[in-house]
């Protein structure tokens, strides 16, 4: 096993939900955290409870210039990165492609895969020339499947599965690893920013089963992260014990 203590983590949508439960298994192995998101109250308030050091970012991986400018101003103790965790995404709508809202495909075009891709270029370089460090991406079971009306949601995950393993097939003469792990139904805010707001809706998501938690899925993080220098887990798919697929889920009662 890797000793985690001490090791710098960069967490990208640290704020809420899974990127939040990452946060906080992390800092109990011990490691120091850079934790990066827009609403950086609740990088403030998180940081409070965790026992770790923290360097906290408010940011939006939406703009590169502004990436690029975070990164390039860490504290030279921040600077030595060892793991990367592109957590950051989110979804906008359910609807047919010929009636969806381009404002939400820009969101998650510009979050999904061109905010991952502004960190990692950011991030990378600094790895590459420490010959060191660990890439882990936050991708879904919808990088693997296309579910009706997921369309562009769907879309932009297939895209974290192909720059995952772009990412994998360029660092492969470094020792630089690369992972990503796909979760199926996790109760967060990802329903309620889906459906905009609309609570009622985002809790039907989850009834009538019991869907994963922000915690199983860090759980799998920090144990990707933990393993030997020589093992690399390329990719885990992580379901509730009731789903069989993207859009087959067994829910008693409904």
């Amino acid at each position: 096993m890797t000793d985690l203590k001490g090791k710098i983590v960069l967490i990208t949508g640290a704020s809420s939900g899974i990127g939040e439960a990452i946060a906080r298994n992390f800092s109990q192995k011990e490691a120091k955290l850079i934790l990066i998101a827009r609403r950086k109250e609740r990088l403030e308030k998180l940081a409070k409870e965790l026992e770790t050091d923290t360097y906290l970012i408010g940011l939006d991986i939406r703009n590169s210039n502004d990436v690029e400018k975070a990164i390039n101003e860490l504290p030279a103790p921040w600077q030595d990165i060892d793991i990367l965790v592109n957590n950051a995404g989110l979804s906008r709508g359910l609807e047919k492609l010929h009636e969806g809202n381009p404002d939400g495909w820009d969101e998650m075009i510009d979050t999904n895969i061109k905010g991952l891709l502004y960190v990692s270029r950011a991030v990378i370089p600094l790895m590459v020339k420490r010959n060191k460090g660990h890439i882990i991406n936050i991708g879904s079971i919808a990088g693997h499947e296309v579910y009706p009306n997921g369309n562009v949601y769907c879309a932009t995950k297939h895209a974290v599965n192909a720059l995952t393993k772009g990412m994998r097939l360029d660092l492969v003469d470094t020792p630089i690893k690369v992972s990503t792990v796909d979760p199926g139904l996790v109760e967060t805010e990802f329903s309620r920013v889906r459906f905009y707001g609309d609570n009622e809706r985002a809790k039907k998501v989850y009834e009538g089963y019991q869907p994963l938690k922000g915690a199983d899925i860090a759980e799998a993080v920090v144990w990707i992260a933990s393993r030997p220098e020589h093992v690399q887990i390329a990719e885990i798919i992580i379901f509730p014990a009731a789903q069989a697929s993207s859009m087959v889920v067994h829910k008693e009662g409904i």
